[in-house]
């Protein structure tokens, strides 16, 4: 069933003079009255810029003077990422259709210029040009203040019954709170010695673990209670340096969760590592009235031959 639209599309197709190519596009023109751009060809069929460049060209060229073109307002109003505008941005400028420079302002602030070129050839000659419209604010228009006359007075409104406020759960889980940095039994100095220099030295096998001094010493009980659960230094450096991010903003950080959420348990004792011991299983013992065979500590009849004599008695 033909829609509206296309009726109105088989119509104007028919007002088209002379033949329509048997392929390709056709087009179906009607004059501008407001609110349209006159973009030229060597921009929208430029055969130097990828598709987005030339978009996003031709929607800077129908924006007002004045009107925001960077990076993110360009983010905010198409889907397209930050790194391809960006990358269209600079074919633009690579092709003299857009100019971006940092100027200084009355007030000292830096801030950049944005000037966009509809004939960057024309530029090049010399050529006028055309008066562009700036985007400007409008004025309000001051009106005579009529006088009005007092309202009517109204009702007295009576009073609504107070419910208490509904609290709406939140659907943002809140944030677990930090887990502790481990800590040892006890922190002799030798124990205190060990741990520091382990810290200080993991920049030797990992540069980018470069840690303050104050850090060292923050981090120094994390350690300890590493070596002193048996953990030999270079388990503790391998579980320190292996598969960084790159790059690590906050060494430290990194540093204090994986000795905390990578603590190794206290080795074991000796004692808790005997094989359990089984109990002793119950004997078989054959009963002496009808030779079944039964489990029990003593030789003694089977239950049934036992109720048999219970009952005789």
């Amino acid at each position: 069933m033909a829609t509206q639209h296309d009726i109105a599309l088989t119509r104007a197709l028919t007002g088209i003079p002379g033949p329509l190519p048997p392929s390709g596009v056709i087009h179906v023109s009607f004059p501008h009255a407001s609110r349209f751009t006159i973009v030229g060809n060597h921009l929208a069929q430029h055969d130097g810029l990828s598709l987005t460049a030339i978009g996003i060209g031709v929607h800077i060229q129908s924006l007002p003077a004045g009107s925001q073109v960077g990076i993110k307002a360009l983010t905010a109003r198409f889907a397209e990422g930050e790194t391809t505008i960006a990358a269209a941005l600079r074919e633009l400028e690579s092709h003299g259709y857009l100019h971006r420079t940092r100027a200084r302002l009355a007030n000292g602030r830096l801030t950049t210029r944005t000037v966009f070129c509809d004939q960057p050839l024309a530029l090049l000659r010399g050529g006028a040009v055309a008066p562009v419209a700036v985007a400007v604010a409008p004025r309000p228009v001051m009106t005579p203040v009529v006088p009005v006359p007092p309202p009517a007075p109204e009702p007295t409104p009576v009073p609504e019954e107070e419910h208490p406020p509904v609290r709406v759960p939140s659907r943002i889980a809140p944030k677990p709170p930090r887990r502790p940095l481990p800590q040892p039994r006890e922190l002799t100095p030798e124990l205190h010695r060990a741990a520091f220099a382990l810290l200080a030295d993991l920049r030797r096998h990992a540069p980018e673990l470069v840690l303050s001094e104050d850090d060292v010493e923050e981090l120094v009980p994390g350690a300890a209670a590493w070596l002193e659960r048996g953990a030999h230094p270079d388990a503790v450096r391998h579980a320190l340096t292996a598969e960084l991010p790159q790059p690590p903003k906050y060494p430290a950080k990194i540093v204090r969760h994986r000795l905390t959420a990578l603590l190794p348990p206290p080795l074991p004792g000796s004692s808790d590592l005997a094989p359990v011991r089984r109990p002793p299983a119950t004997p078989f013992q054959t009963c002496e009235g009808c030779d079944r065979s039964f489990r029990s500590p003593d030789p003694r009849h089977c239950r049934d031959c036992r109720g048999q004599y219970w009952e005789a008695a």
